[in-house]
Order: C-alpha cells, then sequence, then structure tokens
C-alpha cells in the first residue's frame, strides 16, 4: 500500500538520476502517459523509456524542471498528488514553465506500475509552448 512517504521517496529517486536507486521504486513493466500535445507527450512503455523521457526533460530544461510537492492522498492501490512544476528551457531562460500539475500513480508491491498526468488550467497550452521545438532566430 502506498504512503506519503513512499510517494515522496520514489520522487526522490527519480532526482537522483541513480538507476538502482529508481529501481527501488518505479516498476521494469512502468506505463507512464505525458499529457498535451508536444514532443514529450504520450505513453512511456517501460523503465528504459521513462527514464529516457526523464533524461530528455533535463536536457531540455538544463536540468532546471523540478516539482514542489503541494499534497499526496493514498488509498490501497493508488496515490496521487499535486505539484508545481517549474523550468526554463536549454539556452532560453526567459522561456519558463510554471504550472499546477495532478499525477495519478498505480502502485504494486510498493512500486509504481502506471502513472498519468494531468495540467490544470490554462496550463497544459503552457506545457505544450514550453517542450514545442526551439527555432533558432525566432522569438519564442
Amino acid at each position: 500500500m502506498p504512503t506519503p512517504d513512499l510517494v515522496k521517496q520514489a520522487y526522490g529517486a527519480l532526482a537522483t538520476g541513480n538507476i538502482e536507486e529508481i529501481r527501488k521504486y518505479w516498476a521494469e513493466d512502468l506505463r507512464w502517459l505525458v499529457p498535451g500535445h508536444n514532443i514529450l507527450s504520450g505513453w512511456k512503455e517501460g523503465l528504459p523509456a521513462f527514464v529516457d523521457f526523464m533524461v530528455q526533460v533535463g536536457a531540455m530544461s538544463e536540468n532546471s524542471f523540478h516539482m514542489d510537492l503541494i499534497t499526496i492522498t493514498v488509498n490501497d492501490e493508488y496515490s496521487t498528488d499535486i505539484t508545481r512544476n517549474r523550468g526554463h528551457r536549454t539556452g532560453n531562460p526567459d522561456k519558463k514553465l510554471d504550472i499546477t500539475v495532478g499525477h495519478t500513480l498505480r502502485w504494486r508491491d510498493n512500486k509504481v506500475i502506471e502513472g498519468k498526468g494531468g495540467i490544470f488550467g490554462d496550463g497544459t497550452a503552457q506545457y505544450d509552448q514550453f517542450w514545442s521545438p526551439v527555432t533558432p532566430g525566432l522569438s519564442e
């Protein structure tokens, strides 16, 4: 059964970038749905695809992307958390992201097996624009 501390530990493991630490909390058969309509959106099937997604997020944001936990709720199989996600694009510190996001995580044996994100308000448009390709010479 997930607990708020377990959710925090799972996200903390992601922040380390250490695959062995990540494997303690994220299942090999993980499925993760990235919301929106941008180059990062869609299902990530398996832990390697999810970790690649996280690496891409870091590279595209100069490792500035971070999530501040606001609240966590849990039951026997699921956790839901609300976060404030912020960062700036690599090479363009003026292109900023600041949105509120909800994540629903499904757990099995104290590991995340599925996750989905939902973005509140006008954050979806901001999220899509933030992760849109950067075209040199054009203002963003």
